[in-house]
């Protein structure tokens, strides 16, 4: 088989979805005997203290025959995950502005402001 049917096969039908540090590639793909399957590949970038970087990819091959029972589940716990948390993202590496803090030392409030208790309370008919 020549170089540029391979790639044909290779390339039959592909989206990409940026997630920060993770992307995400759907590829079809052909079978030897011409059948199609999806690949779901995920990739994350790593960055190194000196500046370079890698790659760290995780591979998942869909067949037809599980097209189905897949899409089903999937869609079982994305709507499980929404109607229990919602759509808006709690996690704080996900926020744009998020910095990567290093705990050296931790002060509690009552070291750092003397007199003041860990808990307040409000009533909250005065408001």
């Amino acid at each position: 088989m020549r170089e540029n049917d391979m790639l044909e096969k290779e390339e039959i039908f592909s989206k990409v979805l940026r997630a920060g540090r993770r992307t995400y590639f759907f590829d079809v793909r052909a079978t030897k005997a011409d059948d199609y399957y999806i690949t779901i590949t995920e990739s994350k970038k790593f960055t190194e203290e000196d500046g370079s970087f890698h790659f760290k990819k995780h591979k998942i091959y869909l067949y037809k025959e599980d097209f189905a029972a897949f899409t089903e589940i999937l869609e079982e716990m994305t709507s499980y995950v929404l109607n229990h948390k919602g759509e808006e993202v709690i996690s704080e590496r996900h926020q744009k502005d998020f910095k990567k803090e290093y705990a050296t030392e931790r002060v509690t409030a009552e070291e750092t402001v003397p007199g003041v208790s860990s808990f307040t309370d409000i009533d909250f008919d005065d408001i």
